[in-house]
């Protein structure tokens, strides 16, 4: 059976955000949206926890860097792929290191389509052998 991925898009930009989550759910990933850092915190927290983080830093409501450092503090296993402008990202990558980086762009998504499929398949193979392991010990 195949699992099924959750995916939280983060960006302040709602057209972004609707246009992300639309070619994502093409993709067969379940989507949740953020417009600010509250809300991604709010997702991030949650019981239902989220397989990736597509995030444009440049969120209102929050310091870009006090919102990463939480993330990682918070879950620094989740993987993050960092898709804004390359001057947003010198910034966001001194406080945080993204899984990936894509830049903004017309012609962006579907690179941003192959980066998150390729992070998802290298989670799910890594969690399948870590079972494996402890079966093993089992």
């Amino acid at each position: 059976m195949k699992k099924e991925y959750k995916i939280l898009i983060a960006d302040r930009n709602s057209h972004v955000r609707e246009f992300l989550k639309r070619e994502m759910l093409a993709e067969g990933y379940t989507v949740q949206l953020a417009e600010n850092a509250r809300e991604v915190l709010k997702w991030t927290y949650s019981r239902e926890p989220i397989d990736l983080l597509i995030l444009d830093p440049d969120l209102p409501d929050a310091e870009e860097s006090l919102l990463l450092k939480k993330l990682r503090q918070k879950i620094p296993y989740l993987p993050v792929v960092l898709h804004t402008f390359f001057s947003d990202y010198i910034s966001a990558s001194k406080v945080i290191i993204p899984t990936e980086f894509v830049e903004k762009g017309g012609r962006s998504i579907e690179k941003l389509k192959k980066v998150v499929a390729e992070i998802l398949n290298k989670t799910a193979g890594a969690g399948d052998e870590k079972r494996e392991s402890e079966d093993m010990r089992s």
